[in-house]
């Protein structure tokens, strides 16, 4: 399969640089994460259905970008049609693909390449005209790594194998954990941190928060103008910056407000909404003076405390303009860790979550 060149990274707006109109007019297509942004386990986030179907009406196109290289796309969109949003094979987009991408960016066609890892990597190499084997004794021309729950020391020993004839090494994402139903477990950083400590050598990442996964992504839409839209700082919002992407922080997964005002730099979004209908609003962005800052009928004013500053938030109307208020006074102070705003959490979190909810 041949995609087209991945887009040259440009600059990401300014973190809650606002918009006069609503994101699905703007932008002509949407990267979605999956869990915590499409569903939760089993169970659809309430209103993405619905907000899915929209932005299809409205003529966006629509990514789901997952890193998990595991699941193949067929099984991926499975799942979305099982939680109640039809999805096809050619929307989903993998860490794989972006993996089996690198890896044919280095190699010719009908290579074999080593795999360290399941099902996910097999398919994608196969999209890519590449030939999966599991020995270095096949003489592979690349290694590709990606969690599986069945990979164990012979594929890891295999890896470290061919890794010897220093060949091109891409893993599909670095997450040292994976939410599993029992607790946290090792992730596919894990198993990397393996190979990479029996080697010396450090693979070529493709998934979040690298740049390869949304680029392949844009890639297959042909998006001209897209949004990253996720709910892991570390992963989609840092991956959008990466990638020189805006995007929309949804407060339905693992992020809340104390996260992001804790953020650094390149983990802020560009857009903050409760849930997926923050495709179909505008977004407005705070003013900004010295120690102050405005959204709507908030105000949120840093007065002098010990050992630095505290956030002093007042107004009323939507809670989200309140949270726009406190993360831009927060954001603008040269050390936003110096600043106290648990006050100001404690009085706006529950407005929040209360509005949310509606």
């Amino acid at each position: 399969m041949t995609t087209p060149a991945s887009p040259a990274a440009g600059v990401a707006p300014k973190p809650l640089s606002g918009a006069p109109r609503p994101l699905a007019e703007i932008h002509d297509t949407a990267l979605f994460d999956l869990d915590g942004v499409i569903y939760v386990g089993t169970r659809a986030v309430p209103r993405a259905p619905e907000m899915l179907a929209r932005a299809r009406q409205h003529g966006l196109r629509v990514a789901f970008v997952t890193n998990n290289s595991s699941r193949t796309p067929a099984a991926v969109a499975d799942h979305l049609v099982q939680v109640g949003v039809p999805a096809t094979v050619e929307e989903v987009v993998s860490s794989a693909q972006a993996a089996a991408g690198l890896v044919a960016e280095r190699v010719p066609e009908g290579s074999r390449v080593l795999v360290v890892g399941g099902d996910g990597l097999v398919a994608a190499l196969g999209e890519r005209g590449l030939v999966p084997v599991y020995s270095a004794a096949q003489a592979p021309a690349a290694v590709i790594q990606g969690f599986h729950p069945d990979v164990g020391w012979r594929q890891l020993a295999e890896g470290a194998y061919a890794l010897a004839n220093d060949l091109p090494w891409i893993a599909s994402n670095v997450d040292v954990t994976l939410p599993t139903d029992g607790g946290l477990a090792p992730g596919n950083g894990a198993l990397v941190e393996v190979i990479r400590l029996a080697t010396g050598k450090d693979p070529i990442v493709a998934g979040k928060p690298a740049p390869p996964l949304f680029h392949e992504a844009v890639a297959r839409t042909h998006g001209k103008r897209p949004v990253v839209v996720g709910d892991r700082l570390d992963t989609d919002i840092q991956g959008a910056h990466a990638s020189g992407m805006p995007s929309l922080v949804v407060l339905t997964g693992v992020t809340g407000l104390a996260e992001l005002v804790a953020a650094p730099p390149n983990q802020r979004p560009t857009y903050l909404a409760h849930d997926l209908t923050g495709l179909f609003q505008p977004h407005p962005a705070p003013g900004v003076d010295g120690t102050s800052a405005t959204c709507g009928g908030w105000k949120a004013e840093l007065r002098s405390a010990p050992g630095g500053a505290r956030v002093v938030l007042d107004g009323d109307g939507d809670p989200l303009d309140g949270a726009r208020a406190l993360l831009a006074a927060v954001w603008a102070q040269p050390d936003p860790a110096s600043v106290d705003a648990a006050e100001a959490l404690a009085f706006l979190a529950p407005m929040v979550a209360s509005a949310g909810q509606v």
